[in-house]
């Protein structure tokens, strides 16, 4: 029954997108066949009043009326122009995280829930929400500590959230299911596993504890950076449905007129932000993977504090050393060597060649360097990249997919603040400084140091892998000698599970029919 109600969850998206004029506002005029008889019959099924809204507002207006889970689902996919097309991306990038409040009620009785204590004991003062995204709101509060009151920021989930994101998900699953399934070609973006993180993603969300953990180890590895830092947190406050943090006193980064009525260096904040970012992603491996321009204030003495943790991404060292490797060949224009990196990667398959890779790379590569700092985009050449990358078989990977997103969202907040804003210049001292440390001496040594470790470890597990070994063989031996068997209950148990899925499948697929033509029928 779960396929059904997803098929059924599913149907109910695909007719609110025709409806708002979402389907009609792509170019269908440059489809063929099934495709475009579907566009033609959506654009009749448009409403009249939609028709006369810019694209990026019927989104809008489709988004809201689906939910919060389509709002961070619209937000991930602004990520992916590889999927949805270049233009579809830059509207979904303007989706706002911004939904009504809910009671100031259910938030304490949320707390309360959570925290196993009452407000009154927990809070001098608890105020109304301050602001509402798709997964909590946030309240200002009072704590006393050593007699004095000092305030904080308290984030509480929305009641009832997690249910309908995991029931959205699983009509989520369904449509990747059926795009692998159904259009071949898109197999290499590999849907299912997009769908996959993006949920993986979303669980860490919805759990406040985690995000107050993140918040802590980025307080703990920028601790010494200059002009970056994260709220404190509250930890006798802070529960699965509740953060408790430190209030920050500070101008958004949005707010252009705020910040130059302050006094604040604009191009010295742009530069700040994107080489903070940078620093993270590849000292620590760890980085903000939320830092658009709401999540962003700037304190009076030009400190940037970012708060909303509630998304992070973490890269592991040898992804770390190829996304350096990548952006200093594409900064110096070692194209040989970007291609290399994306050959030792193993993200382009090995039947391929690497010098027709490096000329692909340097089509790339050239024009951007030879325009002017307004126009040279991270965006453009991530789009660039992945319409050449699709030329050599080259996989989504799934690993990279939040630091795309967020070079993007980085890189277009640097752009708000100084137009003339060069991506590459202002990348190249925190990338040199990177690849100094890391793959030059310093980083030899490091490396074996690392697999001397290693080379410890091994040898304290080799009794269990040599008794582990054994093992394995005389199971081999007897499957050779005997064959795979499955007792009779295992055969069973097998033959139903197929059946449930074939059977499952077709029935989702025969929902979406139904209910589209049930719709259509009542309209008519």
């Amino acid at each position: 029954m779960s396929s059904v109600a997803a098929a059924f969850r599913l149907a109910r998206a695909g007719w609110v997108l025709v409806r708002e004029g979402v389907v009609a506002a792509l170019p269908g005029e440059e489809l063929s066949g099934m495709p475009k008889f579907g566009w033609r019959v959506a654009r009749l099924f448009t409403r009249r009043r939609a028709l006369s809204y810019q694209r990026g507002d019927r989104l809008a207006r489709a988004v809201v009326r689906l939910g919060p889970s389509y709002v961070k689902l619209g937000q991930f996919l602004a990520t992916r122009p590889d999927v949805v097309g270049n233009d579809m991306a830059l509207d979904l990038a303007l989706l706002q995280d911004k939904m009504h409040t809910f009671p100031k009620a259910a938030a304490i009785h949320a707390i309360e829930a959570s925290l196993g204590r009452r407000i009154d004991d927990l809070y001098a003062g608890f105020g109304e929400p301050v602001a509402a995204a798709s997964i909590a709101q946030v309240h200002c509060a009072e704590v006393v500590r050593e007699g004095s009151p000092s305030r904080v920021a308290v984030k509480v989930i929305r009641p009832g959230v997690r249910r309908r994101f995991f029931q959205d998900l699983e009509s989520y699953f369904l449509a990747a299911r059926l795009q692998e399934k159904y259009i071949p070609a898109s197999r290499r973006l590999r849907p299912v596993e997009v769908t996959e993180t993006l949920a993986q993603t979303t669980r860490i969300e919805m759990d406040l504890r985690l995000e107050a953990a993140a918040l802590s180890e980025l307080g703990e590895n920028t601790k010494d950076d200059p002009g970056f830092r994260v709220p404190t947190v509250d930890w006798e406050r802070t529960g699965r449905d509740v953060l408790t943090m430190e209030w920050i006193d500070g101008i958004k980064m949005n707010d252009l007129a705020g910040l130059a009525a302050a006094g604040h260096d604009l191009k010295a904040i742009a530069a700040n932000v994107v080489q903070s970012f940078l620093r993270h992603t590849l000292r620590d491996g760890f980085f903000h993977a939320d830092m658009h321009p709401g999540n962003l204030f700037v304190e009076s003495n030009g400190t940037i504090v970012a708060v909303d943790l509630g998304i992070a991404g973490r890269l592991g060292k040898k992804e770390r050393r190829f996304l350096a490797e990548i952006l200093y060949g594409f900064i110096v224009r070692d194209y040989q060597r970007v291609a290399e990196v994306h050959f030792e990667a193993g993200y382009v398959p090995r039947q391929h060649n690497v010098s027709a890779f490096a000329q692909a790379i340097r089509a790339i590569g050239e024009p951007i360097h030879g325009q002017s700092a307004e126009t040279i985009s991270m965006a453009k050449l991530l789009t660039l990249l992945f319409e050449v990358t699709e030329l050599f078989d080259m996989a989504t990977r799934t690993e990279l997919v939040l630091l795309q997103k967020t070079m993007v969202v980085v890189e277009g907040v640097a752009r708000t603040l100084d137009p003339a804003f060069n991506m590459w210049k202002t990348s190249e001292p925190v990338v040199s400084d990177w690849i100094a440390g890391n793959l030059g001496p310093r980083g030899m040594l490091t490396d074996v140091r690392d697999a001397g470790r290693a080379l410890v470890s091994l040898a304290r597990q080799a009794p269990d892998l040599v008794a582990r070994t054994e093992r394995l063989s005389r199971e081999i031996d007897l499957m050779a000698e005997n064959g795979l068997r499955f007792d009779e209950a295992t055969a069973h148990a097998i033959g139903r599970a197929e059946a449930r899925h074939t059977r499952s499948g077709r029935v989702a697929l025969w929902v979406i029919a139904l209910t589209l033509i049930y719709i259509a029928w009542k309209l008519l």
